[in-house]
């Protein structure tokens, strides 16, 4: 079960971070600006955002076996399509992909919670969470070395064979007959009736704004580092791709030791800890690119950690599991609709000013907002908590 888990979740990040190491060679081909070039890696951050209504509805008509078949081979055909000679091609083809990840983002963890027992969910998840990044780690060295080989085009559809595996292994763990066809949804459990007015809660916003601050640095990060790297210390294109590889495999380090991290000085602490290392990323490229494997190892280890504790915030600050879903879903919007303009806003920027300085202090930026507002956000649902602790007593 946790090895097929493990094939699916390489493919729910791998195919956005794809473009990134070869992102010179895609806007020399298509004649595009790093504004539109950005828009092959923000469109499915996009989608997270705005299509999750129409995923829960397409999971609630297919049931969730058949939900991810339909995420698989949505990513698989997406790829095939992006790797078409043309602008309108690529989009197409990323725009595809952003729509069958958004359905795996909502389905797995259901996946997971269905068919692991209760003791090992965590487990589960956790090994969930670093498969994501390890998928982003794969893909980002591996794109550049093959491209240098046989082109952009044919670097960028190999991937298309993790969604192949990753489908036969689904259809054998479920059988082929509940991988296919509708199964019916099953009924919803009993929640009390009534949860609170997750909009109008300050502190609701305040992580929401926070995920966005940590989404903004991770994607823009995770975009434009090859070529930060490439144009600052000099590196070739597989070389500046392998380094920034290391970004996406320091957070799983940070998706394990997190936990630890919150257990000892609580979401307040973890926050601020997290904001420190996670501003070693901009900060180092814009004083000392050529210290990146220090800077991406601490980098990595924070946004790990960060998509962790902005979670724990929310069970925290939950008062039901509707409640929390709901919260989880308010969050998430929040954070992937303003994600999805990061890789565009650092190609504009780049664009405009001819340096990365710009664009860096714009990551700053970001990471900032993810510490100071998480902080906020902390002190709050901690008061909450406390609040309910009493009213119990």
């Amino acid at each position: 079960m946790i090895l097929v888990v493990v094939l699916v979740a390489l493919n729910l990040r791998g195919p956005i971070v794809a473009i990134a190491p070869v992102i010179d060679a895609v806007q020399a081909d298509l004649s595009i600006d790093a504004g539109t070039a950005g828009l092959l890696t923000s469109l499915p951050i996009l989608c997270f955002s705005v299509l999750v209504p129409f995923s829960l509805l397409l999971i609630r008509r297919l049931g969730i076996d058949a939900a991810v078949t339909v995420t698989l081979v949505g990513v698989g055909i997406g790829t095939a399509v992006r790797s078409i000679d043309g602008v309108g091609w690529a989009i197409t083809g990323t725009v595809v992909i952003g729509a069958a990840i958004t359905i795996g983002n909502v389905v797995l963890p259901v996946v997971i919670r269905r068919d692991v027992p209760p003791a090992r969910v965590n487990l589960a998840t956790g090994v969930y969470t670093a498969a994501l990044n390890v998928g982003s780690a794969i893909t980002s060295l591996g794109t550049a070395p093959i491209a240098a080989t046989l082109g952009w085009q044919l670097a960028v559809l190999a991937w298309i064979a993790l969604a192949v595996v990753a489908l036969v292994a689904w259809t054998l763990f479920v059988g082929p007959r509940r991988a296919v066809l509708p199964a019916a949804a099953p009924a919803p459990a009993t929640q009390p009736a009534a949860p609170p007015r997750s909009w109008r809660s300050l502190t609701v916003l305040l992580v929401g704004f926070a995920f966005s601050g940590q989404a903004f640095a991770y994607y823009a990060t995770t975009a434009w580092a090859p070529t930060i790297l490439r144009d600052e210390t000099g590196a070739d294109t597989v070389s500046a791709g392998a380094s920034a590889s290391l970004f996406q495999l320091a957070a799983v380090i940070g998706s394990l030791l997190t936990p630890l991290l919150l257990a000892r000085i609580r979401p307040l602490g973890t926050f601020l800890v997290l904001g420190v290392l996670w501003s070693s990323v901009p900060l180092g490229l814009l004083l000392a690119p050529e210290l990146w494997t220090l800077w991406g190892t601490l980098g990595g280890i924070a946004q790990g950690g960060g998509f962790t504790t902005v979670f724990v915030v929310i069970v925290s600050f939950a008062v039901s599991n509707r409640h929390a879903a709901a919260l989880s879903g308010i969050v998430q919007g929040i954070g992937y609709a303003v994600a999805a303009t990061s890789p565009a806003v650092l190609g504009v920027a780049h664009d405009a000013t001819g340096a990365w300085t710009l664009p860096l202090l714009l990551v700053l930026g970001a990471v900032l907002t993810f510490t100071g507002l998480g902080v906020a956000s902390a002190v709050r649902a901690a008061a909450a908590a406390t609040r309910r602790g009493g009213s119990q007593g």
